[in-house]
């Protein structure tokens, strides 16, 4: 019996997106396992301790793994993504992108994981249509304006977000429908 293909997607997932969720539905298809890596990522100042990402992610991926029939784990990791893949036996990587400007970051980023350890593959799936604009910066931006994010979570980290910026003492009219970041 051949080797699993096991794939790492790698992010800080700070929160979890549709977005996310489009790439995470088709990776597992491509796929025999599945890891979602949860970069700590101090260095963003994250709204979510990674511990919460990985809740999050969990909940949302269950029915993913369920209709795919693939095996889909979410681990937080605060290492170099090459040792971390080496360390899941990855041998892919997983890279989303939502538009060009996206690629140029990504390419350098694959050429270096290249450099470090020529067998890890890392393999671009264009965003779906739908979710092409979606970014958790933009989600988190809107949240605190009080925006409407629910278009671009699910309702397990609209509830989440909410009370998040509610606890940082910022707007949590999150769906009320005031539409615009602005309002």
């Amino acid at each position: 019996m051949s080797e699993p293909r096991i794939a790492l997607y790698p992010g800080t997932f700070d929160p979890v997106t549709k977005g996310h969720l489009d790439i995470i539905g088709r990776a597992a298809r491509l796929f025999d396992r599945l890891v979602i890596g949860v970069a700590a990522n101090a260095g963003k100042g994250p709204l979510f301790r990674p511990e919460e990402r990985v809740a999050m992610l969990e909940a949302a991926i269950a029915p993913i793994a369920a209709r795919n029939g693939t095996v889909i784990e979410v681990i937080a990791f605060d290492s170099l993504l090459i040792h971390f893949a080496k360390r899941i036996k990855a041998r892919v990587i997983i890279r989303g992108l939502r538009a060009v400007s996206d690629f140029e970051y990504e390419f350098q980023m694959a050429g270096m994981n290249a450099r470090l350890d020529p067998g890890v593959e890392t393999v671009f799936l264009m965003a779906s249509e739908g979710v092409h604009f979606i970014s958790s910066r933009f989600v988190k931006e809107i949240a605190r304006l009080s925006g409407d994010i629910s278009p671009f979570v699910t309702p397990e980290v609209l509830a989440a977000v909410t009370a998040k910026v509610a606890a940082e003492g910022e707007p949590a009219r999150l769906a009320s429908g005031s539409g615009s970041a602005h309002d």
